[in-house]
Order: C-alpha cells, then structure tokens, then sequence
C-alpha cells in the first residue's frame, strides 16, 4: 500500500530502517540488456484481474488508485468504479494538482509505477512469470497518483539517477522502492544501492 497521508516521522524512520536492512540482502548485478521488453511484457495496461488487494473488484487499478484522491465525483452508472473528479495531494511534488477526466485533462494526473517497468525488466523481471509481472504493473504498493509532467520526466529512472522533487517525500519513496523490489525478487545495481544507501542512512538517523 502507498503510505498513509498522516504518516508520522517516527513512521517515516523505522521505515528507513528496516528499508536498509532489506536492501543488504539484495543481489547486487549489472542491468540486463533490454531486448524484449515490451509494455505487453506486464500484461494488460491497468487490469482487474491481478491477485494484489483490488483484484476482480469490477474496477481497472487506475481508477482504484484514483480513489485515493480527495474530493473525489464519480461517474453514474459505473458501479462507483470511474473517477470523474478529484483532487491530487501529490507527494511527489508537494502540490495539490485538480484531476478532471477528459482526452485533454486526463493526463495532468499519471500513476506511476514507482519501479518503473522497463527497470524492473533489465533487473530480473524478465524470469518472473507472465501472471506476477502482470501482477508487479498493477500492485498498489508499487502504484502512485503523481503530476504527468513529473512522472514523465521521471521515465525508467532509478534511485541513482531520479528521485521525487520533493524532498520530504524521498526517503517513503526509496523505501517503497525497496519493498517492491524484495517483493518481486528484483535486484539492484551498485549505483543504485549507493544511492539508497546514502539517502535512507540519513533518513533513519534523522
């Protein structure tokens, strides 16, 4: 799950905590090459039918992550599954950004995955099995609502080459890194358990 908005410090530290204590016992190995990575690689864009938390609800997962939202207006006739409206408390960037579904406005709000796909390929997704990739693209705990822009600019950056603008958010966010890459059994790259390191060590210590 993404943390909780009234998450504490001392959350936020024993999180870092045990964030480094799993990260020690990653794999520690060079990206794999990309070839034959596909966004079809991960199953259906926004399924319901993975088995994380929302599965088979009537509802694809970007609009169950979309529920997050405050303020949200949903759509008649949709078994309350299609957000209409809402607000963003963004902690990627820190802002409130206002969502309105529309072929121009959908986009102002994306969901991330917070490991991105084509990294999880080129760091041991590629030997998962079509059903838990399928289940990686649409597990809310690697899911979140965050500014279009920002997510675009973020791309298949990993923690050694892009993190939240927000600083505040960083050290959830490294975290959160962490616990879905043990999750799925990925691996990480020295730059980027350098980088992990160095951020959590100072968020547990704060």
């Amino acid at each position: 799950m993404a943390p909780r908005p009234d998450a504490t410090a001392e959350d936020a530290t024993a999180r870092a905590q045990a964030g480094l204590a799993q990260l020690a016992t990653f794999a520690v190995k060079g990206r794999a090459p990309k070839t034959g990575y596909s966004r079809a690689q991960f199953g259906q864009r926004w399924s319901d039918d993975v088995t994380v938390q929302f599965g088979h609800n009537g509802c694809d997962t970007r609009n169950d992550m979309l529920h997050g939202l405050a303020d949200i207006v949903l759509k008649p006739g949709t078994r309350n599954c299609v957000v209409l409206s809402g607000t963003l408390r963004d902690p990627y960037t820190g802002r409130s950004i206002a969502f309105v579904r529309g072929p121009r406005t959908s986009e102002a709000v994306q969901i991330d995955h917070v490991v991105a796909l084509s990294d999880a390929w080129q760091k041991g997704a590629q030997q998962l099995s079509a059903d838990e990739r399928r289940n990686f693209a649409n597990d809310p705990r690697n899911l979140q609502p965050t500014d279009g822009s920002t997510n675009s600019r973020k791309r298949d950056g990993d923690a050694a080459t892009w993190l939240p603008p927000n600083r505040a958010y960083r050290c959830t966010y490294v975290a959160r890194q962490i616990e879905v890459k043990a999750a799925y059994r990925l691996w990480v790259t020295a730059a980027e358990k350098s980088a992990m390191t160095r951020l959590l060590t100072g968020c547990a210590a704060a």
